[in-house]
């Protein structure tokens, strides 16, 4: 038996917010002190390595729970399902809700049970839960399903990741620019034929790296330094992120006993275009090879890094064919992967 993604959904924000948006923020350095460089110059070397160029921000009146109930209802539109008939909902953020102008996280009760009760699922053997893990969290999500399926304590579930990283964002930080929000959703059930996950990796790496994303005060020291933002030490994560994803995706490669040259497609959190591409090349260097043109489809450039919903709502957008020149058919081996906060990395081997 194994699991297959069976129904998948996303939820973009309509809000739009380019580069252009922070021409007038007053980006400070850690220590308060006001950076040499004009914005216009921090904003173009910021997307040289980031590769965006746009981001999305919910709507004032939308919460995480929200995002992640609009991305729930189309991966149940799309697998074709009772919602009556899910196991467990597992939900992947980071932060809770946080409301529209306040600095408070909301997470009791939690997002997973709100979106249980807004699918008003009446079904009391379908049990809610979040899961805390960083950006990984929505395939660390993936991975507690297939654990629950093939135990045979589920038949069927609900993984869903879903984040408002604007709204704990400093301003005055210039890696602001890099997060947004969004959700994204899928069905993971039972599957008889070959189809589904092949093979998966996880680890958490605390001893020295725990504190290189988390939360810290404004670096504007006018400002209350009892409010905190999301915070991350940038070179440390790329150094970390370069270094070991790249070997936990070939353990996670090489379990699956699939040949590095039947990968076709590879979705990596969208983190950070540069970081991306570095991971994707050390990744091919391990097995002597060039990683091939087009096998990392990407949406950074225009919507972010919207966290835990990376991964799915890109997923969703090549199936959909929304972006230009990937696409995956029934058949192909793919794999994903993600790193981030804790720092946590994970891996899976699918087949489409």
């Amino acid at each position: 038996m194994n699991v297959k993604i069976s129904g998948i959904g996303s939820f973009i924000p309509s809000n739009i917010q380019m580069n252009e948006n922070f021409s007038e923020h007053e980006f400070l350095n850690d220590d308060g002190s006001k950076f040499e460089q004009p914005n216009d110059v921090i904003i173009e070397k910021f997307k040289a390595i980031t590769g965006i160029r746009e981001r999305r921000y919910a709507n004032t009146n939308h919460n995480t729970s929200d995002l992640a109930f609009l991305a729930a209802k189309q991966a149940i539109e799309d697998a074709k399902i009772d919602p009556e008939t899910i196991d467990q909902i597992i939900v992947a953020h980071n932060f809770g809700d946080v409301k529209h102008n306040t600095i408070q996280s909301d997470m009791v009760p939690s997002i997973a049970a709100r979106v249980k009760h807004f699918l008003e699922i009446q079904n009391p053997a379908c049990v809610a839960y979040d899961l805390i893990f960083g950006c990984p969290g929505w395939l660390q999500g993936v991975i507690h399903a297939n654990a629950f399926i093939q135990s045979g304590m589920a038949k069927r579930c609900l993984v869903i990741g879903a984040e408002t990283l604007s709204r704990v964002t400093d301003k005055h930080d210039r890696d602001s620019m890099i997060f947004s929000d969004g959700a994204g959703a899928t069905i993971l059930e039972a599957t008889e034929d070959n189809h589904g996950i092949l093979s998966f990796e996880a680890a958490t790496y605390s001893k020295n790296e725990a504190q290189y994303l988390g939360f810290g005060a404004s670096y504007n020291q006018n400002s209350c330094q009892d409010t905190r933002y999301i915070k991350m030490n940038g070179r440390k994560i790329y150094e970390f992120a370069c270094t070991r994803v790249p070997h936990a995706m070939k353990t996670c490669l090489d379990k699956s006993n699939v040949d590095i040259s039947d990968l076709k497609k590879i979705f990596i959190h969208q983190a950070n275009e540069k970081m991306d591409e570095a991971i994707i090349k050390r990744f091919y260097k391990l097995y002597k090879m060039q990683a091939p043109e087009g096998i990392m489809p990407m949406c950074i450039q225009k919507l972010g890094n919207s966290s835990v919903a990376t991964i799915p709502t890109l997923l969703d957008m090549v199936k959909r064919g929304e972006i230009k020149d990937q696409n995956i058919e029934k058949g192909d081996i793919i794999m994903f992967a993600s790193v981030g906060a804790g720092m946590n990395i994970n891996a899976v081997t699918y087949k489409v």
